[in-house]
């Protein structure tokens, strides 16, 4: 069997033990003992041999030679390892082997044969494109990451399927061109690094057996099986829909876990309220061993307080590794009857307990005995974590269902989203007109672009800061001489240190001011100082007049709140205008195609946009609308920075702003949030769009203290080449039109809790002719590029 009819790739493959027995040459000449002599011993036994040297071309000549490969491949293949390691001669990503392993040969053996062993997910294309970078990197010194986990899915004999991590070593091969090797130029590279998908180009340019693969590769597996089985846990549960599939995919994930091929799970919820036991009712499939075909029934019926007590209070998992020697000790115990009664012989039961509250209880059941126990219940201790985030995902979809059903009224509706709910509104109430039961579903929005846009107020918590400051220094310079004509008409009742305290207090607010100051001075002030000035008042003293003219100034419009009004009518005055124009700006916007927004107040403006084919089912959705609404957000950012540019010499305090938006391509899916009446990403993979605008508007740039906003500044977060790539053409276009100045700043963000990679451009905002007008859309940018206005990035 020629070994070139395993490689549909760029290598002609030539199997040569040539750098071991250059090695085994070196060791001869140089050292001197024992290794020299055994050196020697092996390369005399070789020498008849010459083609284990030059190369072969033939997996029967590999055969033929197996007895003197190995003695030859001894050091590396100790007899020692050999019932221990999992281990054999390839060649990277081929799926032939040579001189396995004593236990390798028993794996095999052990998945029967009709198995075929395959590297999983790597398909012709990708193998292709990997050997063509292996050739890359050792003879053109180019770094293609294309690197992934490799694994070998092997059964054990009674069913179990094993999964294998794959690590190569390639030390004894080297990679020769042969005359039909293209000679490659950094442009075909530069090509290449674009162009995974174009299999012809690789082709092109790395034809078919135009280099010599030669040497030979080690094989190393490691049973990785456990750590493959939470990966692919951790996928499963992310599943929207918990049906029938995904209740298959999480038991084989389990009896790969504890490698039973025939355990069964279940699953039995706990109504706290009730105090009751019963079905789960996310999975039809999920039956409760513990019920027995009931659908509920008391906790005190089935377990005694001890085994209850443990399962949620010390979140210990019970397990019985023999049911029928359990029940002779134990005759009345209905637990154990219970799983008798189903044929269990033995079984773990672990609490899925959130913030120490119990949801339910996870079963593990087998039909024999010593299967499950004490022992192995650890193994629970891997998986719980996320059996109890999803399960108590579960919970909260059922809680929003009931509050739905409950629900007559939803709360102000989008009018790009109404039809959706009023289409479940008038399914509802036609149910009802029947004496039916309806329940309302969810609505959800799916593969929908998500767009994110804020103008924040820059220093806007170091201004509160100061005007709290200046309002406590001149309320307390007006009480201190105040209270010191007070004191001698009320000795021991106005101590002196009271007054000390004050004029302390006063010196702390020469310092930056804490978190707390503001609330431990009104304190003091409500405690021990305010009943005496109203007892002055009560009891008519001669400074009565003095301190109703204080207590005057301490309301909120009083002069000691004057620096906070300010400061407050600043901020409303910046959110105020800044929302108008948004709002007005958006009316038009939602002509060009109608999309969900959203927008929230705080110190600045921030908006939430969705665009999709779900959201306007009666129109047809072109990549395009998505384009031509970030083309349309940026200007939005720039007009309001404009306006806020004008107006900022009439405010109270002339605060600046800065303008942020976050770029991400990928389509996700949001819902409606029953308890918070509004939107939000639906799902675990849909959540980093909100963990990172939730993150980014106070990151710094990397390696710096330099914030990534900056005031005269839009500053654009994005992960990848793609969105770099389309907004710099956005900013290009605009920066014709002087909407935008010339220049771009290039940022790389520092890395974030859960999140890294992340990169900005900053470009500055023109406010010379800068004026509100029409906003230019995608089409009149394509329109400029096709006249050559501006090019392309």
């Amino acid at each position: 069997m020629n070994l070139d009819q395993f490689s549909n790739t760029p290598f002609k493959l030539c199997i040569s033990f040539h750098k071991l027995i250059e090695h085994y040459e070196d060791v001869a000449a140089t050292q001197t003992g024992y290794v020299a002599e055994q050196a020697k011993v092996i390369l005399k036994e070789i020498e008849p041999h010459p083609e284990l040297r030059d190369g072969i071309d033939d997996f029967a000549h590999l055969q033929e030679n197996a007895e003197v490969l190995t003695h030859l491949l001894s050091d590396i293949f100790p007899q020692a390892l050999t019932e221990n390691e999992i281990k054999a001669i390839t060649v990277p990503f081929q799926d032939f082997l040579f001189n396995p392993t004593k236990r390798f040969q028993k794996i095999l053996k052990g998945a029967g044969p009709k198995f075929d062993i395959g590297i999983r997910d790597f398909n012709d294309h990708q193998l292709y494109v990997q050997s063509c970078c292996l050739i890359l990197e050792d003879f053109y010194g180019q770094h293609f990451d294309f690197s992934k986990p490799f694994f070998y899915d092997i059964p054990t004999a009674n069913g179990i399927m094993k999964h294998y991590r794959i690590l190569y070593n390639a030390d004894f091969m080297e990679i020769i061109p042969t005359e039909k090797a293209v000679k490659l130029t950094p442009e075909d590279i530069d090509l290449l690094r674009d162009n995974f998908d174009d299999l012809d180009l690789w082709k092109r340019l790395f034809p078919v057996g135009s280099w010599t693969l030669k040497g030979f590769a080690l094989i190393n597996l490691f049973d990785a099986t456990v750590e493959n089985a939470v990966s692919a846990l951790k996928g499963t549960l992310l599943s929207v829909s918990y049906n029938n599939d995904v209740y298959e995919s999480i038991l084989s994930v389990f009896r790969s876990i504890f490698r039973l091929p025939d355990l069964k799970i279940g699953f039995t919820t706990f109504n706290p309220d009730e105090n009751k036991f019963g079905l789960a009712t996310f999975n039809a499939k999920l039956k409760s061993y513990l019920l027995s075909g009931q659908e509920d029934e008391l906790c005190a019926n089935m377990m005694c307080v001890q085994s209850f007590a443990d399962l949620v209070d010390k979140k210990k998992y019970f397990a019985i590794s023999d049911v029928k020697r359990y029940l002779e000790n134990e005759p009345d115990n209905v637990l154990a009857q219970r799983f008798d009664e189903e044929g269990i012989q033995s079984f773990i039961l672990g609490p899925v307990v959130k913030n120490d509250h119990l949801l339910g209880i996870i079963e593990l059941a087998s039909d024999n005995k010593h299967d499950l126990n004490s022992i192995n219940a650890n193994q629970l201790e891997i998986v719980m974590p996320f059996m109890t985030d999803t399960i108590d995902r579960q919970y909260t979809y059922m809680i929003n269902q009931v509050r739905a059903v409950i629900q007559k009224e939803y709360t102000t509706i989008h009018p790009s989203v109404y039809w959706k709910f009023q289409r479940e509104a008038l399914k509802y109430i036609e149910f009802h007109r029947q004496d039916k039961d309806y329940t309302l579903k969810e609505i959800t929005f799916k593969e929908v672009y998500a767009l994110y846009g804020q103008i924040d107020i820059k220093g806007s918590s170091d201004t509160r800061n100061l005007s709290v400051q200046l309002d406590l220094k001149d309320q307390l310079n007006a009480l201190i001489p105040l209270l010191e004509k007070l004191q001698p008409y009320f000795n021991d009742a106005l101590p002196v240190e009271w007054i000390e305290n004050l004029r302390s207090m006063a010196g702390d607010l020469q310092l930056p001011l804490r978190a707390d100051t503001e609330q431990l001075i009104q304190n003091y002030l409500d405690i021990h100082i305010d009943p005496l000035l109203k007892k002055a008042v009560d009891q008519q003293l001669p400074e009565a007049s003095a301190v109703n003219n204080y207590l005057m100034e301490t309301g909120q419009t009083g002069e000691f709140h004057e620096h906070r009004k300010m400061y407050e009518t600043t901020v409303a005055m910046i959110n105020e205008k800044m929302s108008t124009l948004l709002d007005r700006w958006q009316t038009k916007a939602q002509v060009s195609y109608p999309h969900y927004y959203e927008r929230f107040k705080t110190d600045g403006v921030e908006h939430n946009l969705y665009i999709g084919q779900a959201i306007t089912p009666n129109r047809i959705f072109d990549i395009r609308d998505l384009y031509n609404l970030r083309l349309w957000q940026i200007q939005v950012q720039c007009q309001m920075e404009y306006e806020h540019n004008r107006i900022k010499h009439t405010l109270p305090y002339p605060l600046n702003v800065t303008s942020l938006i976050l770029a991400f391509s990928l389509p996700i899916s949001i819902r409606f949030r029953m308890d918070e009446k509004r939107f939000d990403v639906d799902g675990t993979y849909n959540a980093r769009f909100e963990i990172v605008k939730k993150r980014i508007d106070k990151a710094f740039i990397k390696n710096t203290t330099e914030r990534i906003t900056a005031t005269g500044k839009l500053t654009i977060v994005y992960s990848n080449k793609a969105e770099e790539k389309e907004y710099r053409n956005y900013i290009h276009f605009l920066q014709s039109k002087k909407m935008l100045e010339e220049g771009i700043d290039m940022l790389d963000i520092e890395d974030l809790q859960g999140i890294s990679g992340l990169k900005a451009l900053r470009v500055r905002i023109s406010y010379e002719i800068l004026e509100e007008r029409k906003l230019y859309t995608y089409n009149e940018m394509l329109e400029h590029i096709k006249n050559g206005v501006y090019t392309v990035s």
